[in-house]
């Protein structure tokens, strides 16, 4: 029989990777269709569950077993959604794909045929990356919760799905900035390692590395 919430969150807490995963694959989906019934966006709403999983993660620590698990992990996603609504549909973009617009070789503007074209390969490539940093940083976060290393996890959630500064994550957390640049720099060279494996290019990492 499956373990019921409260047990499954004690193996959670005692750092049980197989805990971790049940957890998640029972609450996934549902937090998935929950939040694209409002989003009708797959790829974004696919964003905020992973967002509101590392929320969790962050939030743990305060957690009262008085409520339930259920109505927690929902509550932290319908936080995530008011924010990415509130964005006015503005897609909450944690790496950026390079942009600029491409000319002919003869600097005529280029047809409405090749545009279309060249926004469907972007597209394509948009997803790509996304799916492949995605991946990267949901094994990543799997791998830290498991081993109890929630100030990275921490540092993940504040720098790449909030975007916060070096600076305000290390006061946030009270730790020394220098040990938040230092969990930047592994989650970079993780990421990174991703994307040249699958080859992707056009990535723009600037706004993570400054």
């Amino acid at each position: 029989m499956p373990p019921d919430d409260a047990t499954l969150l004690a193996a959670v807490r005692r750092g049980e990777a197989a805990a971790w995963e049940t957890l998640i694959a029972r609450y996934q989906g549902r937090l998935l269709a929950f939040v694209q019934r409002r989003l009708n966006d797959q790829s974004l709403a696919e964003d905020l569950v992973q967002e509101t999983f590392l929320g969790f993660v962050l939030a743990l620590p305060n957690y009262q077993d008085s409520t339930p698990l259920e109505s927690f992990l929902f509550s932290i996603a319908a936080h995530k959604l008011t924010d990415a609504l509130r964005r006015q549909g503005r897609r909450p973009m944690v790496f950026g794909v390079a942009s600029g617009e491409s000319s002919s070789p003869g600097g005529d503007p280029v047809g409405q045929a090749r545009k279309a074209s060249s926004l469907a390969r972007s597209r394509e490539s948009h997803q790509a990356i996304e799916q492949v940093l995605g991946d990267c940083l949901r094994r990543l976060a799997q791998t830290w919760f498991s081993q109890g290393e929630f100030e990275r996890l921490a540092c993940v959630e504040l720098l790449l799905v909030k975007g916060w500064p070096n600076k305000d994550v290390a006061r946030q957390l009270d730790i020394p900035e220098q040990a938040v640049a230092n969990h930047k720099q592994f989650a970079l060279q993780k990421l990174k390692a991703a994307a040249t494996a699958a080859r992707l290019r056009d990535i723009n990492w600037g706004r993570l590395e400054n």
